[in-house]
């Protein structure tokens, strides 16, 4: 009975190659993830050393704009060319960006090597995601949803933290370095452990398409970026821009029915699971990145709560995240069925920022942090499933642009939620500064809603407390906005088809490991 028991549990464990190519994948997924958060906590010293504090927002935009932009096309080339390759390819690039930046010399040349950065990290994400799903069946593919969900909860925890490790004690260039051994380890066992088939394609890259689609994105990502910021939502530039990005986006659409290789098929929206997984994604992104940004600002504004912890001020939503992506997982894997998730998790989601925008100045981080809770439960039962069910919608020729397009959607619904929720929470706080504080309250906000703790702790009480009911108000009112929106991701999910997930579940009673293997697809490509 004990060896039939540890059949069974051998049976269920991956081969050893693939389990060291995962740990390579979760180690790639941490560079992707962690970047952002160590150099955003490392950006007061950069400015200082190298000045430039005008351009600084362009030190993230550049980063961003190249990686949302990269994301797609890196999808398509790991189609058409071999995964293994263009993911290796991505990595370097994102490595020499990463070495780059820390040499430089003056803000121009960071800005530009974190382009590079950005250029390759776009395949990060999107290898991951793709060779995960080709190396392992849908069916299976939820066990290993708790793995991806803490490499994503421990990056928004310890970002902060290793950042502003890093920058104390080795210096600010050493955000960048940082990434150099971790990359190389991760690239050393991709390629040994990794065999995956070689693709040869006649077909050439949709240069076109890839134009289109570059311009259509980075006109996006500009307006969420500098509207209401950098220029008036009204003014002729964000006008401007808003006119390109529609234009090329309508002109990308029609080249896709064109091209010979187009860079995004559209047949793959034919798909109805995979319409909505994109719009949940979406959503997703919008409500995640607007909450890991206000929750802290709330919190020290608020409640007074140290900035150097902010990553573990949002532990409550990334534990709860965590736990019910693992659980949902496994169910997903035992039993195939995963309709229940994204039904859950978009109620969750609702109601969870709901709660949120009722928190006031007497809210106690106990209750916050049963509301943040709330949020991450719904954010555990949507963040992988939609990737899973996306995947599982198309054919295995086109695994590479549907994660890229997935990944996509989640990002442009993070520059949306950021800029949207952001726009709407400065201007809530400035108009409570001004009934609040009078022309002192206008003059503390004019240059931003934001301030930092040693700047609030300068302001008389007065108007310390006039600031602290004005970012009470503004989050009230981001995250209400937030709860709307997230009753799109809801009503999507209400029309989600339950599709048998492919690939082999749990060993059947009588059905020896052996058969139950046999009927999975092979999980590495024989060298």
């Amino acid at each position: 009975m004990a060896d039939t028991k540890t059949v069974e549990t051998e049976a269920e464990k991956p081969p050893r190659s693939v389990r060291v190519v995962l740990l390579a994948l979760m180690i790639t997924m941490m560079l992707a993830m962690l970047d952002n958060m160590i150099v955003g906590t490392a950006m007061p010293t950069i400015v200082g050393e190298l000045g430039g504090l005008e351009h600084l927002s362009w030190v993230v935009t550049a980063y961003t704009l190249a990686t949302a932009a990269s994301t797609p096309i890196w999808g398509k080339i790991g189609d058409m060319y071999g995964r293994k390759g263009a993911f290796m390819t991505s990595i370097v690039i994102f490595l020499i960006g990463s070495a780059l930046s820390g040499m430089a010399q003056n803000m121009g040349e960071l800005i530009g090597f974190r382009a590079i950065q950005g250029l390759g990290a776009g395949g990060l994400m999107v290898g991951v995601m793709a060779i995960i799903g080709d190396l392992i069946p849908p069916r299976e593919r939820g066990k290993y949803q708790g793995m991806m969900a803490g490499v994503m909860a421990l990056a928004m925890i310890g970002g902060p933290l290793v950042g502003g490790t890093i920058t104390d004690n080795w210096g600010w260039r050493w955000s960048f370095y940082i990434n150099l051994p971790l990359g190389v380890v991760s690239l050393a066992l991709i390629s040994a452990v990794l065999h995956l088939p070689r693709k040869r394609s006649e077909s050439r890259i949709d240069y076109l398409g890839a134009t289109l689609l570059t311009v259509g994105i980075t006109s996006i990502v500009l307006v969420t970026t500098w509207g209401g910021s950098e220029y008036a939502w009204s003014s002729a530039r964000i006008m401007e821009l808003i006119g390109i990005g529609v234009a090329s986006l309508i002109g990308f659409v029609f080249w896709q029915t064109r091209a010979a290789e187009p860079i995004v098929p559209l047949h793959i929206f034919r798909s109805r699971n995979f319409t909505l997984m994109s719009i949940i994604g979406f959503v997703t992104g919008f409500v995640m990145f607007g909450a890991t940004l206000f929750l802290p600002l709330y919190q020290q504004s608020v409640q007074g709560a140290s900035a150097t912890n902010s990553g573990l001020l949002l532990l409550p939503m990334l534990g709860a995240m965590l736990v019910t992506s693992m659980v949902a997982g496994r169910v997903t894997t035992n039993s195939g069925k995963y309709k229940i998730f994204p039904l859950v998790g978009s109620v969750a989601m609702v109601i969870g920022l709901y709660l949120l925008s009722t928190m006031d100045t007497g809210t106690s981080r106990l209750t916050s942090g049963v509301f943040m809770a709330v949020v991450g439960l719904g954010m555990g039962c949507l963040m992988q499933i939609t990737m899973l069910v996306a995947q599982n919608s198309v054919e295995m020729k086109d695994m590479g642009v549907a994660s890229s397009s997935t990944t996509l959607f989640r990002t442009l619904g993070s520059s949306f939620g950021v800029a949207i929720m952001g726009a709407l929470f400065n201007n809530r706080v400035q108009d409570v500064m001004s009934e609040r504080a009078g022309v002192l309250g206008s003059k503390i906000t004019e240059q931003s809603a934001q301030l930092d703790a040693a700047s609030l702790a300068k302001l008389p009480v007065a108007a310390r407390e006039a600031y602290q009911h004005a970012v009470s108000s503004g989050t009230h009112s981001a995250f209400l906005l937030g709860a709307v929106v997230a009753v799109t991701a809801l009503v999507a999910a209400v029309f989600v088809k339950e599709v048998p997930l492919k690939g082999a579940g749990p060993q059947k009673d009588g059905e020896s490991p052996e058969d139950a293997a046999a009927t999975q697809p092979p999980l590495v490509e024989a060298v």
